[in-house]
């Protein structure tokens, strides 16, 4: 079966493009092919920071020969008395290109069959692959010499092979050939035979075109060279994705540094190798060593001056960190709050320093609803911010926490203050941790409460680009400590507490409120979107006030799942929607008369309904009661004329169903469930 390879050799790419740029030109790849009625079994997809590849699998070699019907004029229109052909006729088949001849008559009108010949894959793709090429997007694209097309890095040579014929075209300036080139300090020009040589000729010339076998080497190099000197690893998923991507023959450097920089710390030195170098940092029985791993992306023998280089930067940036430790812990932790005053956080809405007096009144709020330790959160929410103005975090700023963790447990602070300075900030994206300790939990809920309001009061909007201070990692981070670790959190008071301390008399803190609520519960869907189905999340938050008590929220979701996945949900739908629909546009009026009770069906359901207080019962023994309703629903309808010409006889029957649907409403709107 014939296979097809194209190449596009490039100046370094920026790592972040790459992944995308695979995906991009694979859909593409795909997606062009079916256009042109071209069949393959599989598109493989290969990149290194120079070049971007596919190899199209079992790709047909022709289209297939077609015959197309087309529609003439009517009958009576194409022929004349003497059923001859008309101009009209005539006119068709030229336009066609078909011999009058072969034109027939069917369902009263002239019929042309139009055989169409496939044309061959490998014209095709000299149309198709410059279109592909164009269609690829990514940020910071760039135009070179005086050219008009922009790519992400300058084109320099392209390979094009079906089989082991070049398929020919001109991109960019650049004429598809089958040479490609290797590692830039091995072999310069390599031929291509075909594409099933394509990775191992790439191979001799020292370049792992294949991501994954390139990530596994990396991987494993590094641990053989770890066990050497008896330490261990920590490979993060991130770096190694990175390195990956700036590699194409990755070699494993051990390196080192002076041990008197592990003083620093170790967030520092491990950010400093792994962030800002993407060095694998390496420990030794859960300590941290002062040696690393470079991953060199280099041929040859000699790894002196590469270590050299690398340990001399290290050097400098830890040497920079240390000077920074010494200056900031000339003074405590505590004598840095004051420097806040300087530091704005919003415009119109005050200095950090402000921010820091909200939070402590909100976590001292939150606090004493969970019967909390108020001294300690209260000394963490005065200090979670101070670490802002160290020269350290000034230096790291995506340290922030961390170190302000390290110099109040060297300030003689107390392991829940200085774990909670740290996991306030927690989570930090969507897949991290949450903040373990209370305090941090609780600052943590009071910061991120505060920054949302800020950035609503001023009128900022949230968009698919725009999330100003990171609103919705903020939301999230609210929403999934206060359910994760049950606090027993009221978020909506919360909201309305921090308008409060934020109300501007130009606002309108009603509509405030209710825009954050409503972005609240927006998040909340999406987070729980791959839990529980959409229309049973809209059926529990409809009509509540589910920030007031989430705990309560998913419990509700959670028995109705159960009451949906049931086999006679059926009539269980059923019965509530006939009242739901029922009383829809109908007044609500307050009372039964028992007196006017007139039919056992009705009399029998209100006996049944009056018994269950919802209020007292488990949702659980709840659903247990409602089930028991069904029947007794559905003989009411049976038997039963709501809309009786009584005027007091209706309404009573009316109130009747508006009781009955209470009880239903304690857990969800079933309206809103689909079935």
């Amino acid at each position: 079966m014939s296979k097809y390879l194209l190449e596009l050799g490039t100046e370094e790419l920026a790592y972040k493009f790459i992944p995308s740029a695979m995906e991009q030109l694979k859909n593409e790849f795909e997606k062009s092919l079916k256009e042109n009625n071209i069949s393959f079994s599989n598109i493989n997809v290969y990149a290194t920071p120079r070049r971007l590849a596919i190899i199209v699998e079992d790709i047909q070699e022709k289209q297939n020969d077609t015959i197309k019907t087309i529609k003439g004029p009517i009958s009576t229109i194409a022929y004349d008395e003497n059923g001859k052909l008309t101009t009209a006729a005539l006119g068709f088949a030229k336009k066609n290109n078909v011999n009058p001849a072969n034109l027939y008559q069917e369902n009263n009108y002239v019929w042309a069959k139009i055989e169409q010949e496939g044309k061959n894959t490998k014209d095709l793709l000299k149309d198709i692959i410059p279109s592909i090429i164009l269609k690829l997007k990514g940020t910071h694209f760039m135009r070179w010499a005086d050219l008009d097309i922009k790519f992400q890095r300058p084109i320099r040579w392209i390979v094009s092979l079906f089989n082991n014929e070049i398929v020919p075209f001109e991109f960019a300036n650049v004429i598809s050939s089958n040479k490609s080139r290797g590692h830039r300090f091995s072999t310069n020009e390599i031929e291509i035979k075909s594409p099933d040589n394509y990775l191992e000729a790439l191979e001799k010339a020292n370049v792992i075109a294949d991501v994954q076998k390139r990530k596994s080497i990396i991987e494993k190099l590094s641990k053989e060279k770890a066990n050497e000197i008896n330490a261990q690893i920590v490979i993060d998923k991130d770096l190694l994705e990175e390195i990956t991507f700036i590699t194409e023959w990755p070699v494993p450097v051990v390196c080192s540094f002076e041990e008197k920089y592990l003083q620093i710390p170790e967030k520092v030195v491990v950010t400093v190798m792994a962030v800002h170098q993407r060095y694998f940092p390496l420990y030794k029985d859960g300590k941290l060593l002062n040696k690393f791993i470079t991953i060199s992306n280099y041929v040859g023998e000699t790894f002196d001056n590469i270590r050299a280089g690398n340990e001399r930067v290290v050097k400098a940036r830890l040497e920079d960190a240390i000077f920074f430790v010494q200056e900031d812990l000339q003074k405590p932790l505590i004598a840095y709050i004051d420097d806040l005053k300087g530091m704005t956080f919003q415009k119109g809405f005050g200095s950090i320093y402000d921010k820091t007096q909200r939070i402590q009144k909100l976590s001292k709020d939150i606090a004493k609803d969970l019967n909390a330790p108020i001294a300690s959160v209260e000394r963490t929410a005065l200090l979670c911010k101070a670490d802002l103005v160290t020269k350290l975090v000034f230096e790291f700023t995506e340290l922030q926490g961390y170190i302000g963790c390290d110099y109040a447990l060297r300030n003689g602070e107390t392991k829940e203050v200085a774990l909670g300075i740290k996991e306030h900030y927690f989570p930090l994206n969507s897949e991290s941790e949450i903040a373990s300790g209370i305090e941090g939990q609780i600052v943590g809920i009071a910061d991120k409460i505060d920054t949302i309001v800020t950035v609503f009061a001023d009128g900022k909007k949230i968009s698919g680009s725009q999330d100003p201070l990171g609103v919705r990692r903020a939301t999230l981070g609210v929403l999934k400590t206060v359910m994760q670790k049950e606090l027993n959190i009221n978020i909506s008071e919360l909201l309305k507490k921090s308008i409060e301390m934020l109300y501007i008399k130009s606002n309108d803190p009603i509509k405030l409120f209710n825009n954050i609520k409503e972005f609240f519960e927006q998040r909340l869907m999406i987070m729980l979107t791959d839990n529980y189905r959409h229309d049973i999340l809209e059926a529990c938050i409809s009509g509540k006030d589910v920030l007031a008590n989430l705990k309560d929220f998913t419990e509700r979701l959670n028995i109705t799942t159960n009451i949906v996945k049931k086999n006679d949900y059926g009539k269980f739908h059923e019965a509530i929607n006939r009242i739901i629909r029922i009383i829809k546009n109908e007044q609500k009026y307050t009372q039964v008369d028992e007196s006017l009770l007139n039919n056992i069906a009705e009399i029998e359901l209100w006996d049944t309904v009056r018994l269950i207080n919802e209020n007292s019962l488990t949702y659980k023994k709840l659903e247990e009661e409602l089930i028991k309703l069904i029947p007794y629903i559905s003989d009411f309808f049976d038997k039963v004329l709501v809309m009786d010409e009584k005027e007091e006889i209706r309404k009573n029957r009316i109130n009747l169903l508006n009781i009955t649907k209470q009880k239903f409403e304690k857990i969800a709107d079933f309206s809103k469930i689909i079935y």
